[in-house]
């Protein structure tokens, strides 16, 4: 196998990180959002009923002893009408899922479909309730699961707990990050746009890190299995990788070279190149930190007209970044 490609599954990885960040029911009343409780990382979240508790599974609340589940999840606006075509009564059949009953549910922030239906799984018969719910800016999923013979959580107690569903304007930083496998010792006042889970984040400069295209300092950071063995495939791999970053043109590679960061061996390179979506001139310097069956990938890019004040941040939080 050659060193290039025994590289390439890790590129995969790698590659499909980038892409995701650098381009670039008659109910009883509702209790307050206040009430709610949000499983961390999560924009919608409910009241549980009595016995059931935040998982740490998933995004959502159960009950182990009792087999029981409410999974919740946050989709796109635009993702709405597809999720409703997937609640129809044949396209569940197909899938063994039996509706009972089909009804439109009402909230402060947005209406959607509840359906309650029964399916089969792993030879035990489950109730079901499927809630897709619209906002102006998500779509939020519930899918509550419960063993038929189940008599703790009936039919109105879920209907109770999907009564309080709620949905918070935005996510603590403090909480997007608590999902990552490293720390930071200084954010530079940069913001976070964005956390992949157990992987990876995007820090941007812009108030409350609301996206933007037209962006002067962002700094995207992962942590990756693999990577080279040897040192000396670190700088083939840092070709690779920085090759791999997208949303950049016209590269011209200024330094490439080895560099401790912190206390470990790596690579860093950096390039003038062009912004595809607006055409800038901008800054690219990527940063590879090499450990036991393992490394990291930080990249910062600027406005090349601010490059030597960003740079400078983009230092800062590079070097107090810790592994948990």
């Amino acid at each position: 196998m050659t060193s290039g490609s025994k590289f390439n599954s890790v590129g995969a990885i790698v590659a499909a990180a980038l892409a995701c960040f650098v381009l670039c029911f008659v109910l009883a009343p509702a209790a307050r959002a206040a009430d709610a409780i949000f499983p961390v990382g999560s924009r919608v979240g409910l009241v549980p009923p009595a016995g059931m508790v935040v998982s740490k599974g998933f995004l959502g609340f159960e009950d182990v002893a009792k087999d029981s589940a409410i999974l919740i999840a946050a989709q796109p606006p635009a993702a709405f009408p597809e999720i409703e075509k997937s609640l129809a009564t044949d396209v569940l059949k197909k899938n063994g899922i039996t509706v009972d009953n089909r009804e439109e549910m009402k909230f402060d922030f947005g209406k959607g479909t509840l359906v309650v239906g029964k399916q089969t799984a792993d030879k035990t018969r489950y109730r079901k309730w499927l809630l897709n719910v619209q906002t102006a800016d998500l779509t939020a999923l519930v899918n509550v699961q419960i063993p038929e013979q189940e008599t703790a959580y009936t039919d109105a107690v879920v209907r109770a707990a999907l009564a309080t569903l709620a949905v918070r304007a935005t996510i603590p930083d403090a909480e997007k990050l608590s999902l990552l496998p490293f720390t930071f010792a200084d954010l530079a006042g940069f913001h976070v746009e964005n956390v992949l889970p157990g992987r990876a984040v995007l820090l941007v400069d812009t108030p409350d890190g609301v996206p933007t295209d037209n962006f002067s300092v962002r700094m995207f950071v992962g942590a990756f299995d693999g990577g080279p063995a040897e040192k000396d495939d670190h700088a083939q791999f840092a070709r690779m990788t920085f090759g791999q970053i997208v949303g950049i043109k016209d590269v011209q590679i200024t330094m490439s070279e080895p560099l401790r960061i912190g206390g470990q061996s790596g690579f860093q390179t950096t390039a003038q190149a062009k912004d595809v979506k607006t055409g800038d001139d901008i800054m690219v310097a990527q940063w590879l930190r090499f450990g036991t069956g393992g490394f990291m990938q930080m990249i910062g890019m600027a406005k090349a007209s601010v490059w030597t004040t960003a740079l400078t941040r983009l230092r800062a939080v590079r070097d107090g970044i810790q592994l948990r």
